[in-house]
C-alpha cells in the first residue's frame, strides 16, 4: 500500500501549514510447506514536518497465535473421513451389518410356515400318538390332513425326531436370544462411535479453544492422534514458541523491568513448561512519533529472561537487564556539569499464584543498579546492584486479578512502589519515590444488557517529557457504561481523564490533564425495506482556558448523524454544535456514496459551518473515489475543504487530500 497525506494546517496548540507524508507499507503472510506461518511487514513514512519523525521499519515475526488460527483453518476444510476412528466405524458397521443378516436368517428360520407346522405335528403327535394307516405316507408329507383321520394311538410308537426337534429349535431360539443381544449391544456401540465421529471436529475444536496454555493444547493434541497432514512434526515446539519477532518488534514482560517497549531488534519467548526469553536491541519509542528530540541519546536493551512454569499459569521467573535509557536530566543531580551516566542494570523475580479458578495474584520484586548522581565515587554499576544495604534502588509490585460468577464480576488491581534510585525500561522517571496504583471493576446488570466499567488510578502511567523528580499525588478516575437492550439504541456513557501536549516558546513539553464526559447513542434498524444507522454523541471538556491552549476549552460538542443504506446509495447528514463561553459553532454537512459497480465507487458532499461571534459562514465540500483495476490494484482519492477553530476565534480553512494504492495478491 502506497499512501499520500496532504493537510493545509495541522491542528495542534502550534501550527504548522502544507504538511504532506508518504507512506509505503508491505505485508506478507507466508505459510512455509504449508505447516509453519511466518509474518513480514515493512513500512517506510516521510514527510516534510518537523512534528513528526521519518520512520522505516522491518519485522519478520512468527507466533504461536498464528499457528493456532493455521490449525484451526485446516480443521475446518479436514476431511474427517480420514482419521482412525472413522475407519474402525466402517469395520463396525460392516460386522453389525453381518450379524443383522445372521439374526435374519435365523428369525425367518424358526418363523417359517414349514417349521411351524413340523411343531405343530410334533406336539399332536406327543398327545394323540400316532399309526401309519396309509402304507408309505409319511406323516411330514401330509401337513394340513387331518391327524386323528390318518393316525390311531397305540401306546407304544412314538416319532423318533419329535425331541430332537423340539431341542434344535429350543437350540435356535436361545441362539436367537443371544444374537439379539450381541445385535443390541454392537448396535448401540456403534451409534455411540457414529456420534462421537460426527462432532469429532467440533469436539476437537472446543478442546483446542478451551486450552489455557500451549502445553495442554498439545496435550490434547497428542491424545487426538490425529494425521501428518494435519499436524507438521515438531508441532509441540512450535506451539511452545510463543514470538520469534526479527526487526521493529515488542518487549512486553513485567511491570518493573520491560513492560510495553518497541525495539529494534531480536525477541524470543519459548515456553514448553519451563521458560526462557530473550530481547536484544535499540530502543524506538515509535507510539510518540512526533516531537521527539532527535538529539536524544541512543539507548538500548539487553534482557534475559528464565524460570519454571507456564505464563497463564503457576510460575516463578528470573529477569537480569542491562543496558542504556535516558530516565534522567541533565539537571538532575547538584552537579549540571557532570556527564550522564546513562548505563543502568537490574534484576527482578516474579511469581504468579492461581489461588483458585477465579483468582491469581502476581507479585515481583526488583533492584537496579542507582543513577550515576547517587553512586559514591566510581562505583561500579554492579556493585550498587548487590548493595543489599541500599534500598533506595528497589521496588515492589503486586497485581490481582478475580472473577465472581455469581454476578459476573470481574476485579484487577495492581499496586506498585519504587524507590527514588531504581531505573528500568517500564519506569520513565527518577530521582523521587514513585508509588502507583491501579484498580478496576467490570460489573453486568440486567442479564448482561447492562455493563459498568469504573477505575480509579495514581501516578500509573509517567511520561517520558515530565521532569526526572516528577512525582504526582493526583487520583484520576474512570467510569463507563454501556447499554445494549437488543431491539433499542445502544448507550454509553463514559467520564475519563484526558491530556495534552503543549509546546513551550524553549522547546520543552508541557502535558495538561483535564476530564471528558462523553455520553453516544447509536441504533442499527430498518425501516420497510432500508437499512438505516442513527448516532447522537455528546462531549464535554472540562478544563480553564488559563491551563492549556486547547481551543475547546470548556467546551460542550453535540452530533447527530444519520446514514441510510438504500441499495446502490449510501446517504449520509451530520449536524454538529460547539458550545462555550466565547462562541457557538454550528456545521452541517451531507454527503453521497454511490457504488457504480463492485469495482467502482464516488461520492460527494458539501458543508456548512456557522460561527457566532463575528458571524462567520464558510462552506465546504468534499469529494472522493475507489476504483479497482485487474492486475493492478486499487486506487482511492479524497479531497476535503472545511474550517476549524482558529486563533482569535476565527475560522481557519483546513484542506485535506489523500491518494492511496493497494495491491493484494
Amino acid at each position: 500500500m502506497y499512501d499520500y497525506y496532504y493537510q493545509s494546517g495541522v491542528d495542534t496548540p502550534y501550527q504548522q501549514k502544507d504538511i504532506y507524508q508518504h507512506t509505503v507499507t508491505t505485508s506478507l503472510d507466508l505459510t512455509i510447506r504449508d505447516q509453519y506461518p511466518v509474518r513480514v511487514n515493512f513500512t517506510t513514512a516521510r514527510g516534510n514536518s518537523t512534528l513528526f519523525r521519518n520512520i522505516t521499519g522491518i519485522n519478520m515475526q512468527y507466533t504461536n497465535r498464528d499457528f493456532k488460527n493455521l490449525l484451526w483453518n485446516k480443521l475446518q476444510t479436514w476431511d474427517a473421513s480420514r482419521i482412525p476412528q472413522v475407519k474402525q466405524l466402517e469395520m463396525e458397521k460392516l460386522h453389525l451389518e453381518s450379524e443383522y443378516l445372521k439374526l435374519n436368517q435365523l428369525k425367518a428360520d424358526l418363523s417359517s410356515p414349514a417349521q411351524l407346522q413340523r411343531l405343530v405335528e410334533a406336539k399332536e403327535r406327543k398327545l394323540y400318538g400316532w399309526k401309519d394307516t396309509l402304507p408309505g405316507l409319511e406323516p411330514d408329507t401330509l401337513p394340513r390332513l387331518n391327524l386323528n383321520a390318518l393316525f390311531k394311538y397305540n401306546g407304544k410308537s412314538k416319532p423318533p425326531s419329535d425331541s430332537t426337534l423340539e431341542e434344535q429349535y429350543a437350540a435356535k431360539k436361545r441362539q436367537l436370544d443371544s444374537l439379539q443381544k450381541r445385535y443390541d449391544y454392537l448396535d448401540s456401540l456403534y451409534r455411540a462411535h457414529r456420534f462421537e465421529v460426527a462432532n469429532y471436529k467440533e469436539d476437537l475444536t472446543a478442546k483446542l479453544m478451551a486450552a489455557r496454555n500451549n502445553q495442554e493444547m498439545a496435550d490434547e493434541l497428542n491424545k487426538m492422534n490425529l494425521p501428518d497432514t494435519l499436524l507438521p512434526k515438531g508441532y509441540k515446539t512450535l506451539l511452545a514458541i510463543r514470538s520469534v519477532g526479527i526487526g521493529r518488534t515488542l518487549v512486553d514482560y513485567s511491570e518493573l523491568t520491560a513492560k510495553d517497549v518497541s525495539i529494534q531488534g531480536v525477541q524470543a519467548e519459548y515456553n514448553p513448561s519451563w521458560y526462557a526469553a530473550i530481547a536484544v536491541g535499540g530502543i524506538d519509542y515509535r507510539f510518540r512519533n512526533y516531537i521527539v528530540n532527535s538529539d536524544a541519546p541512543k539507548q538500548f536493551l539487553s534482557l534475559v529472561r528464565f524460570g519454571y512454569g507456564m505464563k497463564e499459569g503457576n510460575h516463578v521467573y528470573l529477569t537480569y537487564y542491562k543496558g542504556k535509557k535516558q530516565v534522567y536530566n541533565l539537571n538532575t543531580g547538584a552537579d549540571s556539569t557532570a556527564k550522564p551516566d546513562y548505563r543502568i542494570m537490574g534484576m527482578a523475580l516474579e511469581g504468579r499464584w492461581q489461588l483458585t479458578k477465579n483468582l491469581y495474584l502476581t507479585g515481583e520484586v526488583a533492584r537496579s543498579s542507582l543513577p550515576y548522581y547517587q553512586a559514591e565515587g566510581n562505583e561500579s554499576k554492579l556493585n550498587t546492584l548487590f548493595a543489599l544495604n541500599d534500598h533506595r534502588n528497589e521496588a515492589y509490585a503486586i497485581s490481582a486479578n478475580a472473577f465472581i460468577p455469581t454476578t459476573k464480576t470481574r476485579l484487577s488491581g495492581t499496586y506498585k512502589v519504587m524507590g527514588a534510585g531504581f531505573q528500568s525500561f517500564s519506569l520513565f522517571t527518577t530521582g523521587s519515590k514513585q508509588i502507583a496504583w491501579n484498580a478496576r471493576v467490570d460489573q453486568p446488570f440486567f442479564k448482561q444488557q447492562l455493563l459498568v466499567t469504573a477505575a480509579v488510578r495514581r501516578n500509573d502511567y509517567s511520561s517520558q517529557y515530565l521532569q526526572a523528580d516528577y512525582n504526582s499525588n493526583t487520583i484520576f478516575k474512570t467510569i463507563q457504561a454501556t447499554l445494549r437492550i437488543r431491539k433499542y439504541p445502544v448507550v454509553t456513557v463514559g467520564y475519563y481523564p484526558s491530556s495534552q501536549l503543549t509546546k513551550l516558546s524553549d522547546g520543552t513539553l508541557m502535558e495538561n490533564t483535564f476530564y471528558t464526559l462523553v455520553g453516544t447513542l447509536s441504533h442499527y434498524y430498518k425501516v420497510k425495506q432500508t437499512t438505516m444507522n442513527t448516532l447522537l454523541s455528546y462531549t464535554r471538556f472540562y478544563n480553564k482556558q488559563n491551563d492549556s491552549g486547547f481551543v475547546y476549552f470548556n467546551t460542550k460538542n453535540i452530533l447527530l448523524n444519520h446514514t441510510m443504506f438504500a441499495g446502490r446509495f449510501t446517504v449520509q447528514g451530520t449536524g454538529s454544535a460547539a458550545l462555550n463561553d466565547d462562541y457557538n459553532l454550528y456545521g452541517v454537512d451531507g454527503n453521497v456514496q454511490y457504488n457504480v459497480r463492485s469495482w467502482l465507487d464516488i461520492g460527494a458532499g458539501i458543508k456548512y459551518s456557522y460561527q457566532t461571534v463575528y458571524e462567520l459562514r464558510q462552506l465546504g465540500y468534499s469529494a472522493n473515489f475507489r476504483v479497482r483495476i485487474p492486475y493492478v490494484g486499487q486506487i482511492e482519492m479524497m479531497t476535503d475543504k472545511g474550517f476549524i477553530p482558529g486563533a482569535e476565534k476565527r475560522l481557519v480553512s483546513n484542506n485535506t487530500g489523500r491518494i492511496t494504492y493497494t495491491k493484494i495478491f
